[in-house]
C-alpha cells in the first residue's frame, strides 16, 4: 500500500553563481545543485529541456509523513543560524530563496500543514517565499 509522502526543500537560486562558494560560505553540502544551461533529465529525450537558472538546494527528500512541520524542521536545522550568510549571498549574487513543500497524498490520507512562529520568522528574515504543491493520487475510499 502506498503511503502519503512529504518533501521540503530550501532553494537559493539565480541566474549564474558559484555553487561551490555558496557551499563553502554556508558550510553545508547541498542535496542537489545545478547550473543554468544543464540538461534536465527526462524520459522523453526527443525534446530536451535545459535549466533556466542556477540553484543550490537542501532537501529532506520524500518521507512518509502526516506532519509537514517535521520535514520543515529537518531542512531548517542546518540553516537556521545562517540568516546573515544567506542574506549576504543573496546580495552578492542577486539570488532569491524559497521553501518548497511537496505533498503526495495516497488513499485520501492528508498530512497536517502547519508552520510555527520560528519557521515563519526565519523565512521572513531571509525574505523567502513558500511554494506548496499538492498531489492527490486517486483512491477508492469515496463512500456513497
Amino acid at each position: 500500500m502506498d503511503k502519503t509522502q512529504v518533501m521540503v526543500y530550501f532553494s537559493l537560486f539565480g541566474d549564474e553563481f558559484p555553487i561551490d562558494e555558496v557551499t563553502k560560505r554556508l558550510g553545508i553540502t547541498p542535496t542537489l545543485s545545478y547550473k543554468k544551461g544543464d540538461l534536465i533529465p527526462r524520459r522523453n529525450s526527443l525534446h530536451p529541456h535545459y535549466r533556466k537558472e542556477t540553484a543550490w538546494d537542501l532537501s529532506s527528500g520524500y518521507q512518509e509523513s502526516y506532519d509537514v512541520k517535521e520535514q520543515m524542521d529537518q531542512v531548517l536545522g542546518p540553516i537556521k543560524n545562517q540568516v546573515t550568510v544567506i542574506n549576504q549571498l543573496k546580495e552578492d549574487y542577486k539570488l532569491e530563496c524559497k521553501f518548497f513543500i511537496v505533498i503526495i497524498m495516497e488513499n485520501g490520507d492528508t498530512p497536517g500543514l502547519y508552520l510555527d512562529n520560528e519557521q515563519i520568522e526565519f523565512a521572513s528574515r531571509i525574505k523567502a517565499e513558500f511554494d506548496i504543491d499538492l498531489y492527490a493520487n486517486p483512491y477508492d475510499g469515496i463512500e456513497d
